[in-house]
């Protein structure tokens, strides 16, 4: 499976810690969207509330403003970035340029840039990052960083890091949870690697994938 599984009933506190022990300074983290991680941010903000020399990037975003409800950036900030009491350095994808010109200026700032953490998510179809099933970026080899189409809803165009990045990664951690989200783990994590499945073939140096019962129910 070349991911290690833990199972818990509060997985968003396990990648809290992960991410506090890995915000020191020098560190290139990567982040992601969604409920789950918001949980998991405000943890990692009470566990280490000092992220200075820390490089905050972004996984994936949507092709929207930083105010917009809809954006990864906006999470992030409400809760994580702007609680602790020592910010991080962030680079946000500029959504708001359109996500062929945000996806080119990310391209620009990552250049040389390897993450010592990704936090991702896995959504119902398979997808992580804005990786979404079949999609181009996923057999992407020359870009870091590319404008995509969305899978699943909100129907906006996105930016996402290639696998690529994610597998130099050090340590990427999937965190997943609900039982929506079962089948999708095990064809991540059981099944053969496939494009059907981006989650299936995005892996870094080391995986860990954090799951709660619900999700892990058909693994």
């Amino acid at each position: 499976m070349n991911v290690e599984v833990r199972v818990s009933d509060d997985p968003a506190r396990a990648a809290a810690e992960l991410l506090a022990e890995a915000a020191v300074a020098g560190a290139h983290l990567a982040l992601s969207g969604g409920s789950t991680v918001g949980k998991a941010y405000e943890l990692a903000a009470q566990l280490r509330p000092h992220w200075e020399g820390v490089t905050v990037w972004f996984g994936d975003e949507r092709a929207v403003a930083p105010e917009d409800e809809r954006s990864n950036y906006r999470l992030a900030r409400e809760t994580l970035l702007a609680t602790v009491e020592a910010a991080p350095d962030v680079r946000r994808i500029e959504g708001e340029l359109g996500a062929d010109e945000a996806a080119d200026r990310y391209e620009d700032a990552f250049a040389g840039i390897v993450l010592d953490l990704a936090l991702n998510g896995i959504g119902s179809d398979g997808h992580t990052a804005s990786l979404f099933p079949g999609a181009p970026g996923l057999s992407e080899r020359s870009r870091r960083v590319v404008a995509a189409e969305p899978g699943l809803d909100p129907f906006v165009p996105r930016v996402t890091m290639t696998p690529s990045v994610f597998a130099e990664c050090a340590l990427l951690v999937y965190l997943v949870t609900g039982e929506g989200k079962d089948e999708a783990v095990r064809r991540a994590f059981v099944d053969e690697p496939s494009p059907d499945t981006p989650a299936s073939v995005v892996r870094g140096r080391r995986t860990i994938a954090l799951l709660d019962p619900a999700a892990a129910a058909a693994l």
